[in-house]
């Protein structure tokens, strides 16, 4: 019965796929990152949602551990940059994980340099130890930040570990709050800069939107020295293809894709890693329930467009105001649409399909608060792109299926 099949396809935020396809240049900067041995560049990750940065940030990790890094870090929440004792605490708690190996004698004076052994098991060097310390060490925030790094080094050094990268996810959600004077991404920045200039092979692996590294220039300007940017971008053609039919051979699954239903679905997916997955799985899904009937089998492309829409879309369209998304309707009508675009080519737009046009400083407006709700971004040349892949898509569908009364329609 196939109904006893597992579906091997797993869409999802940071979802393992069952093969990573066309990451293999990213996986040799990675690697060429880890053979420094003063750091000299961290790695910043970046773009949209859905082509596989949270993945690709786990197949980092086994790697690093296998060329001895240690590896510590989670998701950067929002609430991270409230203040910089929130940050502080963020990386404690990740270097606690792999200094509470560590143990010193209860009551021994705890040393900075870099010659500190590691001794007799009696008090672990955990988050206790390690909050009580930076609580104790007089100075600023990123005193004291320098203070409990450089002394963690001092117990990793007398292994055989290389140093620990920091790996943080969703690493735009960190920026800094100049009106309540907290500045937690400068300080990570600053803190990280300073150890690295000691020697110390602490390296931050950072991963986010494509907004990440603009505002870490912002921040501090020394980062556009400090980092190494890798950008993905959608799969190519072969590695789409491979992506699709290559998860269904490893499974010997009773029911296979011809080329016809690889080619519609690499079209349909539009490379994107997440869409792959998404629709790869719901083509299963309906074609094992078929295939046990005796159906005909095909793609219900628009079944599942309409799904992934629903799952994926709407959510993020419910965010914007009428006049908003009359706005991206017109952006989707731009032969650029899917790359990056300029206030001025949608004035220019809007004055030949609106009744009213958008001006310039409208325009620039509704932009940013598209991009404060995550469905525009910004880049450093003062350009715009959509932040959702195949956004321009479904807002055509619903220009075209009378989504929005705000969007004209003939």
């Amino acid at each position: 019965m196939t109904t006893q099949f597992s579906n091997p396809f797993k869409p999802g935020a940071g979802h393992m796929p069952p093969y990573l396809a066309g990451r293999g240049d990213e996986e040799a900067q990675f690697r060429k990152l880890l053979t420094q041995t003063e750091i000299l560049e961290n790695l910043v990750l970046t773009g949209l949602r859905g082509v596989g940065k949270t993945v690709l940030l786990e197949t980092f990790k086994p790697i690093a551990i296998q060329e001895k890094w240690l590896w510590v870090g989670t998701d950067l929440s929002e609430a991270v940059s409230l203040n910089e004792a929130n940050l502080a605490l963020r990386i404690i708690t990740d270097l606690a994980v792999v200094t509470s190996t560590f143990s010193l004698k209860s009551g021994e004076k705890v040393g900075v340099g870099f010659g500190t052994e590691p001794k007799d098991i009696l008090q672990p060097v955990n988050f206790a130890f390690l909050s009580n310390m930076y609580e104790q060490q007089p100075g600023m925030v990123a005193d004291k930040l320098k203070h409990v790094l450089e002394f963690a080094w001092s117990l990793v050094s007398h292994t055989d570990r290389k140093g620990i990268v920091f790996a943080y996810d969703e690493a735009q959600n960190l920026s800094d709050n100049a009106p309540k004077d907290q500045y937690p991404l400068s300080i990570l920045l600053d803190v990280f800069q300073s150890i690295q200039r000691k020697g110390v092979p602490f390296m931050l692996a950072l991963t986010g939107l494509p907004t990440l590294f603009p505002k870490l220039v912002d921040a501090r300007t020394f980062a556009e020295r400090m980092f190494r940017v890798v950008s993905l971008q959608k799969l190519g053609r072969k590695d789409t293809i491979d992506a699709i039919s290559n998860p269904v051979k490893a499974s010997n699954c009773p029911i296979a894709f011809n080329n016809t239903s690889i080619e519609a679905i690499a079209d349909l997916s539009g490379g994107y890693p997440y869409f792959i997955q998404f629709i790869c799985r719901e083509v299963y899904d309906i074609w094992i329930q078929r295939h046990d009937t005796g159906e005909e089998l095909g793609i219900p492309i628009i079944e599942i467009t309409r799904k992934l829409d629903t799952d994926f879309f709407a959510g993020r369209w419910a965010k914007a105001t009428d006049r908003q998304r009359e706005l991206m309707w017109v952006v989707s009508l731009l032969e650029n649409c899917d790359e990056e675009f300029s206030v001025q080519e949608i004035v220019a737009k809007g004055d030949l399909v609106l009744s009213k046009a958008f001006t310039s400083s409208h325009a620039n407006q509704i932009l940013s608060t598209l991009a404060s709700a995550g469905l525009i971004y910004k880049n450093r040349h003062g350009k715009y792109m959509f932040a959702v892949p195949l956004m321009a898509d479904f807002v055509r569908r619903q220009a075209d299926s009378g989504g929005s009364s705000a969007i004209p329609f003939d």
